[in-house]
């Protein structure tokens, strides 16, 4: 199948699309987004957070033919966002695979709730696991992005 959607705010389109495919496939292989990560595949992990139609969705769960017409954001589609400036300036990035649905995790909350406390950061955060560091800087960076600092 031909999949046509549009991703980061342009009409991209992709040909010879099985519906089953991924959507985290087709952006990173077929259109070239290599910033949403492959990790679980099973939709534990948050490194492969998208928005598809405004909502986060785990790009690793969400089957090609499903993002059809429909409308797509990555990280790189954030790249001037607040929130990457935070993580870099809060030291929130270790080894970076985790990253990418973090930012657009927080982004997403920051939209919700501009002033998020603790609870509301962590429960945000719970589908999105990081493995280098343990948390903390994090936390600091989402208070950093959301007080407008970074």
């Amino acid at each position: 199948m031909r999949l046509t959607c549009t991703v980061n705010g342009e009409p991209r389109q992709a040909d010879d699309v099985w519906e089953g495919e991924s959507l985290l496939y087709v952006l990173r292989e077929r259109l070239g987004l290599p910033g949403t990560k492959n990790a679980c595949e099973q939709g534990e992990c948050g490194s492969c957070t998208v928005y598809l139609d405004g909502e986060l969705v785990c790009a690793c769960l969400v089957a090609a033919g499903q993002a059809q017409d429909r409308d797509v954001v990555t990280v790189e589609g954030l790249a001037a966002d607040r929130v990457r400036r935070a993580f870099l300036a809060a030291g929130a990035v270790q080894c970076g695979f985790c990253t990418p649905g973090l930012v657009v995790a927080v982004h997403d909350l920051l939209a919700r709730i501009p002033e998020p406390g603790d609870a509301d950061i962590r429960e945000a955060l719970a589908g999105n696991l990081c493995r280098c560091t343990g948390y903390e800087k994090i936390l600091e960076a989402v208070r950093l992005a959301a007080t407008g600092r970074a």
